[in-house]
């Protein structure tokens, strides 16, 4: 990439108080050649808020692999782009995954400019262990696969934060405290920095219960978490270590199979490695 190439900034925007936004980052809009947006008539108002008058054009999931010749080619010319969702940080649960991965791998420079999120926002007003998390966006649709992806998070002692559709919400609800557990305390923060902004806590059932009885909190966007599994004991971690560790020790190196049991199962690394060690050594030559 020429050294007068220009920047890709990947640009976080407002998740609702559209005074959210940094002097920064509109500067960095008004500046550049052209704006990328999931939904252009979304952005156009929030651009008009600010006035903002870059060009803006249109990136989702259905052109995006499209789109990245086009971005190369003003970016070798000089040019200065810019890349905004309709809310919050680009890329986590939008587009723009393929499109960042394929730039990089042609030399081109992608900068973040950081602002709204709306899952740290949640977890940093919720009151659930915020040291571990897993962020598993958004739930599938279909019962049954929503159902399966939960039952694989059973054992994960991570605070456990999605983001659901409002006609969705009750239904995953009641699968969460059917699979999880009715007892798991959870927090659901809804329309966070708008003017109906909610946060409820309970257990997963008195949650359930809640929404059910009050139509409103099945209204905007949500954002749930639910506390971690309790790993009760020590023999508890042995048998999880050891079910996971069996699958990865005959695959790959021990260091490499302790790194990806420790992201599965959360558990502590000096476990792990013992418990890997110790099977290691037991198998045949």
């Amino acid at each position: 990439m020429p050294s007068g190439a220009g920047v890709l900034y990947v640009v976080a925007t407002p998740i609702g108080n559209l005074a959210d936004w940094s002097a920064r980052a509109v500067s960095v809009l008004r500046a550049a050649h052209t704006v990328y947006a999931e939904d252009t008539r979304h952005s156009q108002t929030l651009l008009n808020h600010h006035d903002i008058r870059t060009p803006l054009r249109s990136l989702h999931e259905h052109n995006e692999q499209q789109r990245v010749s086009e971005l190369v080619e003003l970016l070798q010319q000089g040019h200065d782009l810019a890349l905004i969702s309709d809310a919050g940080t680009p890329l986590i649960s939008d587009p723009g995954f393929k499109l960042v991965r394929a730039l990089r791998a042609q030399g081109c420079r992608v900068s973040p400019l950081p602002g709204p999120c709306a899952l740290i926002a949640a977890l940093s007003c919720a009151g659930l262990p915020t040291d571990r998390f897993s962020f598993e966006g958004f739930l599938p649709a279909k019962a049954g696969a929503r159902r399966e992806r939960l039952q694989a998070l059973v054992a994960d002692p991570r605070t456990l934060v999605f983001y659901e559709a409002p006609h969705r919400i009750l239904e995953t609800l009641q699968d969460c405290a059917d699979i999880l557990g009715a007892e798991r305390d959870a927090v659901l923060a809804r329309e966070l920095t708008k003017t109906f902004e909610t946060f409820l806590d309970g257990t997963l059932t008195e949650l359930a219960a809640r929404v059910a009885a009050d139509d409103n909190q099945q209204r905007g966007e949500i954002v749930l978490m639910i506390s971690g599994a309790t790993v009760s004991d020590e023999s508890a971690d042995a048998g999880e270590a050891e079910r996971v560790l069996q699958l990865l020790l005959p695959e790959l190196a021990l260091s490499r199979a302790v790194a990806i049991a420790e992201q599965l199962t959360g558990l502590p690394h000096k476990l792990l490695y013992k418990k890997a060690l110790a099977m290691k050594n037991a198998l045949p030559d």
